[in-house]
Formats: structure tokens, sequence, C-alpha cells
């Protein structure tokens, strides 16, 4: 099959070579974005009369008779053609004939590839903004059933203090908000066309560039043409927000495979998100979370892959960038069946009420608001600290809790302790007592999801 750029070269390619830079494979995923952009470029050309409206007509009608083809499976790809952009620009001559040759003029590859990847980023970062928000909405749904349960809170996995279990699950919702802002960023960068950059340096011919940005729905269009055909800073951008968004996903599936098991026994997994051992009948074992958090070093190894194809590349286009279509086919895909997996099992998660409310009674998890107490007496924190810390000792020494205790052990260790103390001492109150803004105190988890629940956060489309 003759090559677009044969007339220079003497030798046919050998087979080993056009094996090994075809990127057919995986770049045809791209043809809905190549039509579109190939579309409107041919508007803008006809517009600007560098083809006649015959012309212009024809590459039209045969373009969209390739899109049929393509969408219904008949259209035939060769690794010959190298890539997509090929295959349907030989596809348009063989139907048309020689207008089908005019349709790359004032274009190359170079800024044609560029533009599909923008393309084909803009529609993934909107579908991943809904299913970031439907993921949102999910654990929004489950601080409100669950305002009422009260779970250890934990640092150096330790339990540390008592929370609501809605605060927690909020928790996660911050983090998505956060992922959300970073692709909403990410898609200001997507969103800038690069098309009319030619190979590098422009084109002699009159093209409109805006006006090609109108009809793809760009609002910018690139500046440098140079920056334009090598940037793919966007693509890491996008990357380095999916490796965000895939450590909060991975945290959580963590937090999920410790909670289910019998040491914790804080919840039970649904049985259809679940796996059994193959010699072990009584396994029932967390793969699905265990597969979201490990496909999490996927993702950050495309970031780094991407970083390291750049890092010393010269300008401006290099074949080396033929590799950014791989990572990023493979994030989008990773991500969106990580963040559908959650969507659908979180709300068939069973969260055990009682074995929670058991664990926070162990491990004296009230001691801080034990020495607030005696801070409010008017004992320096630091004093108030160490008398609380006896106190807990003590206890430990005698197998009990600070709730076992009675007034007279209590007044041992200090003789500010009075009977209002125990009110502090007891979990519920304690949660209570954590009033302060964005704190888990019962009243500001409500505040809290009535004010996502009164912005466009969990209510937009």
């Amino acid at each position: 099959m003759k090559k677009p750029w044969a007339g220079r070269f003497k030798e046919k390619t050998e087979k080993i070579v056009e094996t090994f830079t075809s990127s057919i494979s995986f770049d045809r995923r791209l043809w809905k974005y190549d039509i579109e952009g190939s579309i409107a470029h041919a508007k803008m050309l006809g517009k600007q009369k560098i083809i006649s409206k015959k012309d212009m007509e024809l590459i039209l009608k045969g373009l969209n008779e390739i899109r049929e083809e393509l969408e219904s499976g008949k259209f035939k790809l060769s690794n010959e053609l190298e890539d997509i952009h090929m295959n349907i620009e030989h596809a348009l001559i063989k139907k048309i004939g020689h207008s089908g040759g005019k349709l790359h003029t004032a274009r190359s590859r170079n800024d044609q590839v560029a533009l599909d990847i923008r393309l084909f980023l803009r529609d993934e970062i909107e579908e991943i903004l809904r299913l970031i928000r439907d993921f949102q909405r999910i654990l929004v749904a489950l601080a409100e059933k669950h305002i009422d349960t009260i779970m250890p809170g934990y640092t150096h996995l330790q339990r540390a203090q008592p929370v609501i279990l809605s605060h927690h699950m909020l928790a996660y919702f911050e983090m998505l908000e956060r992922d959300k802002r970073r692709f909403r960023e990410c898609l200001k960068g997507v969103n800038i066309l690069p098309l009319g950059s030619a190979a590098l340096s422009g084109t002699t011919l009159p093209i409109d560039r805006r006006y090609t940005a109108r009809l793809l729905g760009f609002p910018e269009i690139s500046r440098n043409s140079m920056d334009a055909v090598s940037d793919r800073d966007f693509v890491i951008e996008f990357l380095s927000a999916s490796g965000m968004i895939m450590v909060h996903l991975s945290r959580l599936a963590e937090e999920l495979i410790l909670w289910s098991s019998a040491e914790f026994g804080f919840i039970d997994l649904p049985d259809a998100y679940s796996t059994g051992s193959s010699i072990m009948p009584q396994k029932k074992n967390p793969d699905v979370l265990e597969l979201i958090r490990g496909k999490t070093g996927r993702v950050f190894g495309h970031l780094i892959a991407m970083l390291t194809i750049l890092k010393g590349l010269p300008l401006t286009y290099n074949r080396d960038m033929q590799e950014d279509k791989t990572p990023v086919f493979d994030t989008v895909d990773t991500m969106k069946s990580c963040l559908s997996m959650l969507i659908k099992m979180m709300p068939k998660i069973k969260f055990n009420k009682e074995a929670m409310e058991r664990a926070v009674e162990k491990g004296f998890l009230t001691a801080t608001d034990l020495a607030e107490y005696l801070v409010r007496k008017g004992i320096p924190f630091r004093k108030a600290h160490e008398v609380t810390g006896k106190i807990v000792r003590y206890c430990i020494e005698n197998d009990k809790t600070l709730t076992d205790l009675n007034i007279n052990e209590l007044k041992r260790f200090s003789g500010l302790i009075k009977k209002d103390v125990f009110s502090c001492l007891s979990v519920k109150e304690s949660v209570n007592r954590k009033n302060s803004f964005g704190g888990t105190a019962r009243e500001q988890v409500i505040k809290a999801i009535k004010q996502i629940k009164m912005t466009e956060i969990v209510n937009e489309k």
C-alpha cells in the first residue's frame, strides 16, 4: 500500500517496521474524534475557499459514510496505514477520489492527533466528573442513614476518639470534591484548539482557526504552533488528577478491607461483590476492593511513564509521543471501572453499628475529653494531659475503663474533679461536645449534610 510520504523514499517500508510503528491497535479508539475534527476542518477549508464547495460536500458525505461504517463495525483497519488518521484518509480517497486528498490541506498528523486526544479527554473528563458526583451522592446518603452510628476514629491505626460514621463518610466526600476541582482545572487545559498549527510552524494558507474552534466547541486556540504540537502537559495534568483520585479510592478500599475483617467486624460485604477461596471453604474475600487498591499502582505507573516520555524531548513533535495514548486510555478505563464498582457496591455494604459501638467503649477514647475537662477547671493543658495519662495507666493496671471509675478514684488524681466529670466520659456526650465547625458533633454533621444538599455539589446534573 502506497504511503503518503512515498515520493521521498526509494524503498518500501519493511513489514517489521510497519508492525513496530503502527498505533492502529490502540488509537483506533479515537476514530469518532478524528472524524469530528476532520468534518470541522473540511468546513473551515470550504468557508475559506481553500477547497471548493463541491469538494467540501464530497468530503463531508464521505466522512459521514465512514463514520457509519466504523459504528457498524464494517470498516476494515489496516496496520500498513499505521494509525486511525491515515486509515480514515485512505478510505475517504478510495470512496470519493481525488477530492479526498484535499482534506489534509493545512494540517499535519501532528496537530490532528493533538486535537483528537483533546476531544477524547474532554468527553472522558465530563464522564468522570459525572461518576464522581454519583459517588458523592451515595456517600451523602450513607451519612444521612448513619447519623446516630458512633465508631472509633483512628490515628496510627489505633483507636483515638469517637466519631460519627457519617463524619467519616463525609471525609471522603471532601476528598472527591477536591478531585472534581482538579479535573475541572484539567478540563481548562484540555479545552484549547491545536488544529491549524500544522506540522509545527503554522501554514501559508488563509485558514480561520477561530471558526474551527467554534465548530468544535473550544473556547480557546493555541497561541504558539510549536508548543501546540509538542504539548502534552494536559495529558500529564489528567494523569496526575487521576492519580490523586485513585489515592482516595485506594484509601477507602483499604479501610473497607480492614473493617470487613474479623478483627474489626465493622462491615459485612455483599456476597455479590466478594469471592471465595479455592481451598478454604469458609473464606469470603474482599477481592473487588483489593483490586481497586492494586489498580492504583497502574495509574501511578502511567503518570511516571508519561513524565519520562516527555522529559528529554526537543521541540517539536517526536514519535515518542505516540506512546501517550496507552497510558491515557488505560487510566480512563481503570478509573471509571473503579468508580463504577464503588457506586454499585457501597449502598449494599452492611454497617455493623453494634460492633462499632462496642469498639468505642474500649481504648479510653474519651481521655482527651477528660483532659479538656481539667483545662476548663483551670489546669494548663500539659498538666491536664499528664493527669489524664496517670488515670489511664491506673485503669490499665486495674483492668477498668474510664466509665468504671467512681468519683473517689478520680479525685485521687485531682481535687478539681467533681461529679460533673461523668458527662464528659460518655461516648455520646464526647461526640456531641465536638461542636466546633467541621467537627464530628451530630449537630455539625447534620449542618454539613444540609449545606451539601443545598449546593450544586449533589444537585448538579
